[in-house]
Order: structure tokens, then C-alpha cells, then sequence
């Protein structure tokens, strides 16, 4: 089994319960990599029976530290319309929250639709660059295949302050898995944070609301399989403690799957 497959692998309990755990693939500084936990709140939705639909926004609120081992997972359905369902998601260790969610699941129809963002374009293929080399014992990073084009994580924190904190890349799970909206949820948490693009400068920072919005639906992550996606993330304000952080996911064929947004604590 994949290792993500094994870190979403939820075992039912009692009625709107499930129980997970940490897994040792995504561990990260402090606590399993947010994105994984992302995941598996959206899996609690996605295994209820009452589910309806497919998810078109996940917001993820980071409690506290999770510590490594067994979770708790709570979903229930607060509010279900014709076309959206409404979600509340807790996971809990020792009875204490650790993250909360709200998610909202629809029944997508065929529409007028236009994008007015674009991929970028000119960009050379994943085959033709390298992969980012493991960062030491922080094993996350290890379950992605990037290829950076721009913005890569800093090979020193010599704080030579650069510009701006804008990366491109190409990306994918790995081991290869075909995408679903599990590891569409994990992978848009896997920019790294942009305070160390811009400053590189070491500095302890913590996700604190992540939110993606799912522009794709099932059959369009099926179309893109097990190939790499694009990534494109920037900071647009550092200020007070806390920065954010905006990114994109794109297709190969130019087709976005999902936008994300999340706001960054740090301190200097």
C-alpha cells in the first residue's frame, strides 16, 4: 500500500468516528507534515455514508501540535442542500483538538466555465531537472518528487534576503500514485514556507488555517494519473508575526486543480 494510502487509512468506530494515526513517511520538524493531516480530515468526509458529492473546498485549522501516534477523527454533516453539503471535521488526541475543518462537498454540473489564470508557460519539462535532494532527517520532503524551476528551498540560510519568495516547480507523490483528492489536499500544503524563500533565514514557523479550493473534478484528476503537477506558490504580505501564502496547482495541459491559501505564525 502506498504510504499515503496507509496514513488516510481510517478505521471506522462509533457512528460520525474514525480512528488514524500518524505516519512515519510524512514526519516532520515537530509533528507529521500538516498536509497528511489535511488529507486525512478530508478522508473522514469523504468515508461517511452520508457524503454526497465530491469536495470543492477544504478549510483546515491547526490547533495544536499533533503528536505522533493514534488520532481521532469526528465529521458530521452540518447542513446537506441539493447540490452542497456542509462539513464539520475535528481530529483529536487525548480528547483535546488538535485541527478542525470545515469542508463543502457538491454535485458539479455542467456548466458555462472560462479560467482567467494561466499556467505559466515556457517552462522546461519535469524529465529535464533534477530532483530536490532529501533535507536531512526531515522525512516529508522525501515523499514528493520535486523539480524546481524557481524558488527552490535554500541550499544555506545565509540571509542573503532575495526579492520576492515566488517558487514554480514540478511535483508529485512519491512512490508515483494516481491523484485523487486526498493527495490533491496533502500536496497543496507542500510548498515550502515562503518566509525561508524570501529571508533565507532559519525560523520557527507553524501553519496556522490552510484553505484549497478543488477546481477539478474526479475525472480530471484521473486524467493526470501519476504524472507531475505544477506548482506555483508566493507570499503576498509578511507582517506582525504572520505571513501567507498563495499557490496553484496546474495540470500538465494547463487545467487547474486547486488553489490554496493559508496563513504562516513565525517568529524571528
Amino acid at each position: 500500500m502506498h504510504p499515503l494510502d496507509e496514513a488516510i487509512d481510517l478505521q471506522p468506530g462509533a457512528p460520525n468516528e474514525w480512528t488514524g494515526a500518524t505516519h512515519p513517511a510524512y514526519a516532520n520538524m515537530v509533528g507529521p507534515f500538516g498536509g497528511t493531516t489535511a488529507a486525512q480530515l478530508l478522508q473522514a468526509a469523504m468515508l461517511h455514508p452520508q457524503r454526497q458529492g465530491d469536495p470543492v473546498a477544504l478549510t483546515v485549522n491547526f490547533a495544536a501540535p499533533v503528536a505522533e501516534g493514534e488520532i481521532q477523527f469526528i465529521a458530521r454533516a452540518a447542513r446537506t442542500n441539493r447540490s452542497t453539503q456542509h462539513w464539520i471535521i475535528e481530529a483529536q488526541q487525548a480528547g483535546e483538538a488538535v485541527a478542525t475543518a470545515t469542508a463543502v462537498f457538491a454535485l458539479r454540473r455542467e456548466t458555462w466555465s472560462a479560467g482567467e489564470a494561466v499556467m505559466p508557460s515556457g517552462l522546461p519539462a519535469a524529465a529535464t531537472l533534477s530532483r530536490m535532494p532529501a533535507l536531512g532527517p526531515i522525512r516529508w520532503p522525501q515523499s514528493y518528487d520535486m523539480r524546481f524551476i524557481e524558488g527552490a528551498f535554500p541550499e544555506a540560510f545565509d540571509e542573503q534576503e532575495q526579492d520576492h519568495s515566488r517558487s514554480c516547480l514540478w511535483v508529485r507523490d512519491e512512490p508515483e500514485r494516481p491523484m485523487d483528492f486526498a493527495s490533491l489536499a496533502a500536496l497543496c500544503d507542500s510548498f515550502f514556507p515562503r518566509i525561508y524563500v524570501r529571508r533565507r533565514r532559519r525560523v520557527l514557523i507553524g501553519t496556522v488555517s490552510l484553505t484549497t479550493f478543488f477546481h477539478a473534478d474526479s475525472h480530471l484528476l484521473a486524467q493526470v494519473g501519476t504524472r507531475h503537477v505544477l506548482g506555483v506558490a508566493k507570499a503576498l504580505n509578511f507582517r506582525h508575526g504572520y505571513f501567507d501564502q498563495t499557490g496553484e496547482i496546474w495540470s500538465p495541459e494547463g487545467q487547474m486543480l486547486a488553489s490554496t491559501h493559508q496563513l504562516v505564525y513565525f517568529k524571528d
